[in-house]
C-alpha cells in the first residue's frame, strides 16, 4: 500500500511541476530554399546544459520553468544571437521560424542567419534542394578523410579521378583541356606552363570552406566547359574570435629507406630563391654549381590562422579571416624503369632499366578574407591569396640508348627545379535592394609566374675506369631556363528579378541577366643552353656528383667544351634570344536565364549565353621562326535544367545543355619541350570543340546526412581534340582534332549511409560512403582530316579509340567512425578511404604502334583525428598503405611493352593543432 502511496505522490509531483512550466516549440525552415526544413539548428538557454536541436523535420519541442531567460538560437554554424525570452506557466508557445539572408523576427528573438557550408549535412542540404546538378565536399568531409589539399578533395567525389604524376584532374574520363577552375565564381589561372587549369594540389585545405563540382553547364559558367568546373571557395570567419596553431610532420618510406637521398645543390630548401639566367653566357662560365647534395627526408608544417568580428554601427559587421602556412615534403620513387620510343614490333631505342627519383616541394600559403556586411541586405568581401609553391626533383636514368649507350651503360641526370607564385585578389559585393530584385558583382586581379630555373641534363656513359661524358649531340648535356607570367583580369555582374507572384510575398519566378568579361595575357620565354665536350675531351673521366671540375672558366677558356643555343654559338648574331610565344584572350559573355516554379514539386531554369572569344598567338621558337595566328568565336550556348521532387525526400533532375572546348595556348604554340623519353610541341592549326551534353539523375535523401544517387550521362564532341604521336624520326606527341566526332556515356551512382548512430545524443556513429562510375567513351581517329586541316602527318593505328585520361571504372569507398565524450568536448573519427581507376589511354598510338596506356591502380588511406579537449587536437594520416606499382604500357600487337613503372611509398603524417 505505501508503495502504491508513493508512486501516487511521485506523479502528482510530476503533475505539479509540469503545470508550472512552460513549453516552447516550432519548425526552422529555409526560406531562399523553397522552405524546406533546417535540421540540427539549435535552441539553447544560455548559462545551463538545456537545449534542444530541430529534428529532420525542422521541429523543436522543449519544456522551461516560468521566468525570463537568455536564449542561445544558431543553426549549423550559423552567426548566433541572444535575446531575452519570457515563458508563462502553463502553456505551449508556438514559434514557427522561417530563415533567409539577413534577420528575421521570431517574437521576443531576432536571428541572423548565415550559411555554414562546411558541414556535410549542410552541404547535402543544399544539394538536395538546389535546381542545379552539382556536389560539393566542405571541410568537415575534408577532414575526415585526412584531405590536405584541393585535388585529393574533388578525387574523392563521384566520376573524378587524377593522373599520376601530374595535377591533371579528369572528371568524367574528359581531361585538362575539357575542364575549368574557378575560385569564388571567379576563373583563376594556371599555374603551369603546359595546363590549362591551375594544378589543385597547391592549395591547401586550410583556406578552403567548401568545394563545388558542377558537373552539369548552366549559363553563368563559362562555355569552355565539357568535363566540370571545380569552383574553391575560400573560408570566411563566423562566429567568435579564434586563433590556431598547427605543427606537424611527415616521411615517405621510400625516401626514408633511401641511404643517398639526392638532390641539386642550387636551389634553397625555402621555395623562395631562384637561379638567374647568366649574363655572357655563351662566353663566360657564370653558371651556378652542378654539385649534388644529400638530404635528410623529414618533412614537416606550420600553419597559424584566426579570425574575429566587429560589430559596426546597429546592423553592420567586419568579419577577418587570415591564415598563414609553410610545409615541406619528400618523397622517392623506387623499383623504377622507363622506356621511350618503342616500335610497333616492341623494340625499345631507350630502355632504362633503372629509374630513380628523389623529390623535394615546398608550399607556402597566406590568405586574408575580409567581408562587410553593411546591413541585412548589403555585403561586401575582399579575398586576397598568395601562394608559392617550389618542386625540387632528380631524376636518374641508366641503361640503354640506341647509338649513344649501345652497351646498356648510359646515365642521365635531369635536376628540374620548379618554382611558382600565384597571386590572387578578389572583390565581391552583394546587395538586396528589395524582395524582388538583387544585385551580385566581382571582380579580380590575378598573377601568376611560373618559372625552371636552370633545369640541367647530362649524359654520361659508364666505363670501367668511371664515367665519361657524352657528347654526341650538343643538347645531351644542357641547362635550361624557362619563365612564364601570366595576368588576367574578370569582371562579373548579374541581376536577379522575382516575377510571377503567387500570393502577398513568394514568386514563382525568377529572372536573371548578367555579363561575364576574362582577359588573360601569357608571355613565355625559353633558353637552353648546351654545352657540348670538343673531340679531344669526349673521353675525360668526370665525377657525375663533382661536375664543377669539368665545366668551368678554365676549361671553357682551354676549349674543353663549347657552349651555343638553337641559334647557334657566340659567333652568331642574336644566339641568346629566348625562345618565346605570347598568348592573349579576351572572352565577353552576356547570360540570362529564368526560372520557374510550376508547382511545389517541379522546378526549371533555361539559359541562354552569348559569348565573344578571340585568342591570338605570336611566337618565335626553333620549330617555326616569328609567326602569329587567331582563333575567333561566337558561342550560342542554351540550357537547360529541370528538377522534379517525387516526395520530400526524392527528386528527379533532367539537364541538357551545348557547350565548346578551346584549345590552349600551349596546345597552339609550336614550342618543343623535352623530357626524358618523350617531346612535346603544340599545333598552331588547332580549333575548338563544339559538345553536346545531356544528364539524368536521381536521388534519395533518407535523412539530413545519407544520400542514395544515380546519374546518366552523355556527351556527343563534334572536333575532338586528342594527343597523339605523329609521323617523325623521334616520335614526338602534338595535339590533334584527330577526328569528326566522339561520344561519352556513363552512369555514376553515389551512396552516403550511416550504418549506426546514436539517436539521442549523435555521439557515436558509424557511416560509409561508396561512389562508382561507369564510363563508355569511343571516338573516330582519321589521318586525312588531320593532314587536310594542318601540316602534321599522322598513322593512326585504329580508325577509332576512347578517349586519352578515359578510364572505364572508377570508385571511391570510405568507411568512418566516431565517437564523442566529455559533454562533446572530446572525440576521435578514424577513416578508411579506397580509390580506383581502371586502365585509361594516355596518348593515342600511331603508325601500328598501340595506345599508351595508364594501368589500373588502387590507393588506400588510413586517417585517424582525435580532439582531446575544447583546445587541442591530434591527428596521424597514412597514405598509399598498399604502395602499388604504378605502370604505363605501350599495348602492341605482340602484347603489351613498358613503358614505365614505379612505386611511390607509403606518406605518414603526424599533425598537431591547438585552438585558443
Amino acid at each position: 500500500m505505501r508503495k502504491h502511496l508513493l508512486v501516487l505522490l511521485m506523479a502528482l509531483t510530476s503533475v505539479v511541476a509540469f503545470a508550472q512550466k512552460g513549453t516552447l516549440t516550432g519548425t526552422i525552415t529555409d526560406k531562399d530554399l523553397n522552405n524546406e526544413p533546417l535540421p540540427f539548428a539549435n535552441v539553447l538557454v544560455k548559462g545551463t546544459t538545456n537545449a534542444v536541436t530541430t529534428d529532420e523535420s525542422g521541429k523543436y519541442t522543449f519544456a522551461l520553468e516560468a521566468g525570463t531567460y537568455v536564449i542561445e538560437y544558431s543553426f549549423l554554424g550559423y552567426e548566433t544571437q541572444t535575446e531575452n525570452v519570457t515563458i508563462v506557466s502553463g502553456e505551449t508557445v508556438t514559434v514557427d521560424k522561417v530563415l533567409g539572408a539577413g534577420s528575421y523576427t521570431l517574437q521576443d528573438v531576432k536571428v541572423q542567419a548565415q550559411v555554414n557550408r562546411q558541414k556535410e549535412s549542410s552541404l547535402l542540404l543544399e544539394q538536395k534542394n538546389a535546381v542545379e546538378i552539382k556536389q560539393n565536399i566542405g571541410a568537415q568531409e575534408l577532414s575526415r578523410k585526412g584531405v590536405t589539399d584541393v585535388a585529393a578533395a574533388v578525387v574523392k567525389t563521384t566520376g573524378v579521378t587524377k593522373q599520376e604524376g601530374s595535377g591533371n584532374i579528369f572528371v568524367r574520363g574528359l581531361g585538362d583541356r575539357y575542364n575549368a577552375s574557378t575560385m569564388n565564381g571567379l576563373p583563376i589561372p594556371s599555374n603551369d606552363a603546359e595546363k590549362k587549369n591551375i594544378v589543385l594540389d597547391i592549395f591547401p585545405t586550410e583556406i578552403v570552406e567548401y568545394v563545388s563540382i558542377d558537373k552539369v553547364y548552366g549559363s553563368k559558367l563559362y562555355g569552355d566547359f565539357a568535363g566540370g568546373n571545380v569552383d574553391i571557395v575560400s573560408k570566411e570567419h563566423r562566429g567568435k574570435g579564434t586563433f590556431r596553431i598547427d605543427i606537424g610532420s611527415n616521411a615517405n618510406t621510400n625516401a626514408v629507406s633511401e641511404n643517398n637521398f639526392r638532390l641539386h645543390a642550387s636551389p634553397n630548401a625555402s621555395g623562395f630563391g631562384m637561379t638567374k639566367k647568366p649574363s655572357n653566357s655563351l662566353t663566360q662560365y657564370n653558371y651556378e654549381t652542378l654539385g649534388m647534395d644529400t638530404k635528410s627526408p623529414f618533412g614537416g608544417s606550420i600553419g597559424i590562422s584566426g579570425g574575429q568580428s566587429w560589430n559596426v554601427g546597429e546592423s553592420g559587421k567586419l568579419s577577418l579571416f587570415a591564415t598563414g602556412s609553410f610545409s615541406n615534403e619528400y618523397q622517392s620513387i623506387t623499383d623504377g624503369q622507363a622506356n621511350g620510343s618503342i616500335s610497333p614490333t616492341g623494340v625499345i631505342n631507350k630502355r632504362y632499366d633503372s629509374f630513380d627519383s628523389f623529390n623535394y616541394a615546398t608550399n607556402t600559403t597566406g590568405m586574408a578574407n575580409i567581408a562587410y556586411k553593411i546591413n541585412a541586405n548589403h555585403k561586401i568581401k575582399f579575398n586576397s591569396l598568395f601562394i608559392n609553391t617550389s618542386d625540387q626533383q632528380t631524376d636518374e636514368y641508366r641503361g640503354y640508348i640506341v647509338d649513344l649507350a649501345n652497351d646498356g651503360n648510359g646515365f642521365v641526370r635531369i635536376n628540374t627545379f620548379t618554382k611558382t607564385s600565384l597571386f590572387i585578389n578578389q572583390l565581391l559585393g552583394e546587395h538586396k535592394f528589395t524582395d524582388r530584385l538583387q544585385l551580385n558583382w566581382s571582380g579580380a586581379f590575378n598573377n601568376v609566374n611560373d618559372d625552371q630555373p636552370d633545369r640541367t641534363w647530362n649524359t654520361f656513359n659508364e666505363q670501367a675506369n668511371g664515367f665519361t661524358i657524352n657528347s654526341q649531340s650538343a643538347p645531351n648535356n644542357n641547362r635550361y631556363f624557362q619563365e612564364l607570367t601570366e595576368k588576367e583580369y574578370n569582371a562579373n555582374i548579374s541581376v536577379d528579378y522575382k516575377i510571377f507572384k503567387n500570393g502577398d510575398s513568394d514568386y514563382n519566378g525568377k529572372l536573371t541577366l548578367g555579363y561575364n568579361g576574362r582577359m588573360k595575357e601569357r608571355d613565355f620565354a625559353a633558353t637552353q643552353y648546351n654545352f657540348k665536350a670538343t673531340n679531344t675531351h669526349l673521353g675525360d673521366i668526370v665525377d657525375p656528383d663533382n661536375l664543377d671540375a669539368f665545366y668551368n672558366q678554365t676549361n671553357l677558356t682551354n676549349g674543353f667544351f663549347e657552349i651555343s643555343t638553337f641559334r647557334g654559338s657566340a659567333q652568331v648574331p642574336g644566339a641568346t634570344r629566348p625562345q618565346t610565344y605570347n598568348g592573349d584572350l579576351d572572352v565577353h559573355a552576356a547570360f540570362g536565364s529564368i526560372e520557374y516554379t510550376f508547382n511545389p514539386n517541379l522546378t526549371a531554369v533555361l539559359g541562354l549565353r552569348g559569348e565573344m572569344i578571340k585568342q591570338n598567338m605570336e611566337w618565335d621558337t626553333s620549330l617555326s621562326p616569328t609567326g602569329q595566328n587567331e582563333l575567333t568565336k561566337t558561342a550560342i550556348l542554351p540550357s537547360l535544367i529541370v528538377k522534379y521532387s517525387l516526395n520530400d525526400k526524392q527528386n528527379l533532375r533532367f539537364a541538357f545543355s551545348k557547350t565548346y572546348t578551346l584549345p590552349q595556348f600551349k596546345e597552339r604554340a609550336p614550342f618543343a619541350y623535352e623530357r626524358a623519353t618523350q617531346v612535346y610541341f603544340g599545333n598552331p592549326n588547332l580549333y575548338e570543340s563544339d559538345n553536346y551534353n545531356l544528364d539524368l539523375k536521381w536521388e534519395m535523401f533518407p535523412t539530413s546526412d545519407e544520400v542514395f544517387s544515380a546519374t546518366a550521362f552523355g556527351k556527343y564532341i563534334v572536333n575532338p581534340i586528342n594527343e597523339a604521336v605523329v609521323n617523325s624520326s623521334t616520335n614526338d606527341i602534338s595535339y590533334l582534332n584527330s577526328g569528326d566526332y566522339g561520344y561519352a556515356a556513363g552512369i555514376e551512382i553515389e551512396v552516403r549511409k550511416n550504418i549506426f548512430k546514436t539517436e539521442e545524443t549523435n555521439s557515436k556513429r558509424l557511416s560509409a560512403g561508396l561512389n562508382v562510375s561507369y564510363l563508355y567513351t569511343e571516338q573516330e581517329l582519321n589521318n586525312d582530316k588531320v593532314a587536310a586541316e594542318t601540316n602534321l602527318n599522322v598513322d593512326f593505328t585504329d580508325s577509332k579509340s576512347a578517349f586519352t585520361g578515359a578510364s572505364d571504372w572508377l570508385g571511391n569507398a570510405d568507411l568512418s567512425y566516431f565517437t564523442e565524450w566529455n559533454q562533446k568536448r572530446a572525440n576521435i573519427t578514424a577513416t578508411v578511404a579506397y580509390n580506383l581507376f581502371s586502365d585509361r589511354i594516355y596518348a593515342l598510338g600511331t603508325q601500328q604502334r598501340g595506345n599508351l596506356v595508364d594501368k589500373s591502380v588502387g590507393t588506400l588511406d588510413f586517417i585517424i583525428k582525435s580532439k582531446l579537449n575544447e583546445n587541442l587536437g591530434i591527428g596521424l594520416t597514412a597514405r598509399n598503405l598498399t604502395n602499388p606499382a604504378i605502370k604505363q604500357v605501350q599495348e602492341n600487337p605482340n602484347g603489351d611493352v613498358l613503358s614505365q613503372t614505379y612505386k611511390k611509398g607509403t606518406g605518414i603524417s603526424l599533425s598537431l593543432n591547438y585552438t585558443f
